[in-house]
């Protein structure tokens, strides 16, 4: 008869598949978990350089103006016969210099942490819009007496726009809706700022105005081509790779900032609509308002 005898050593030495499953995927979490570590300290320091690098260019230009100014100075006095003009150039470089090194950033704010701050605060007036059955319609109304743009957003078909613009729930039967300050309404007036005059009343101008101050000023987008079709009240702006993501949500910096603008130099209500392009990142936004004949009708 024979025996089988259990070899203690041998069980001991011997894992099952399982056991070096488990290992090997708590290696991995490890390792990934390390790495997503480096990526954010690198990612960080990236920022900080680039702040770092971009306030040094601010300066270093300060500087040399100043030091253009100040020799163009000291030439004005060693020089009589061209002393107005070394003066003139002087002053120029001066105050050039003063204005570039009081203008320069102090900090930078990563485009990624705005569209984070924008998407929840469209997420949030999204469900309330929902939550209160309103319609998929955007206005954007001129204020008077010095008020600034407001959006609407009516719950009817067939709607009056609200008297009282104050907001934020207007409950009168014919006007009922929401009423809320735009996104875009204080860039709008950090663009007005900026400017030498008023806004164009002229569809075209103030479309081109705009669309140039998305990109260049606010750079809220890499392109922004304007299209006006007067006779229609329409004008479109065809934009490419938004700073703050898909353009289709509710009042989207760069559509609000437009929408407000027009209404602005229109001084009248704006009806916005959104639309993808060609490709993911184009999106054109189109403002309407109502044609002067329509109006005296």
């Amino acid at each position: 008869m024979s025996m089988t005898t259990d070899d203690p050593d041998r069980t001991d030495s011997q894992s099952s598949p399982t056991d070096d499953t488990a290992v090997q995927s708590s290696q991995d979490r490890a390792e990934l978990a390390a790495r997503a570590e480096l990526l954010a300290e690198e990612n960080a320091r990236l920022r900080d350089e680039y702040a770092r690098a971009t306030r040094a260019t601010y300066r270093r230009t300060a500087r040399w103006l100043a030091v253009v100014g100040a020799l163009a100075v000291v030439g004005g006095f060693l020089f009589p016969d061209g002393r107005e003009v070394l003066f003139a150039l002087g002053g120029t470089g001066l105050f050039g210099g003063i204005l570039t090194a009081y203008l320069t950033p102090g900090r930078f704010v990563a485009a990624d942490v705005g569209e984070c701050v924008y998407a929840a605060a469209a997420t949030n007036a999204a469900a309330l819009i929902d939550d209160l059955a309103l319609r998929d319609e955007r206005l954007y109304l001129p204020g008077s007496d010095g008020a600034s743009v407001r959006m609407f957003v009516p719950q009817r078909a067939e709607y009056e726009l609200p008297d009282d613009r104050s907001g934020p729930i207007v409950t009168q039967a014919a006007e009922r809706g929401l009423v809320l300050e735009p996104t875009g309404g204080r860039l709008f007036a950090e663009f007005e700022r900026t400017l030498g005059e008023p806004l164009p009343a002229e569809p075209s101008a103030a479309a081109t105005a705009l669309a140039d101050a998305v990109v260049e000023q606010f750079e809220l987008a890499r392109r922004a081509e304007p299209a006006v079709d007067a006779d229609d009240g329409r004008l479109t702006v065809a934009i490419d790779s938004s700073a703050f993501g898909d353009v289709d949500r509710v009042d989207h910096p760069v559509a609000s900032f437009l929408a407000v603008g027009v209404a602005e130099a229109l001084d009248q209500p704006i009806e916005l609509a959104i639309d993808a392009g060609e490709t993911p990142d184009e999106w054109l936004i189109t403002c309407r308002w109502d044609r002067a004949d329509e109006r005296t009708e």
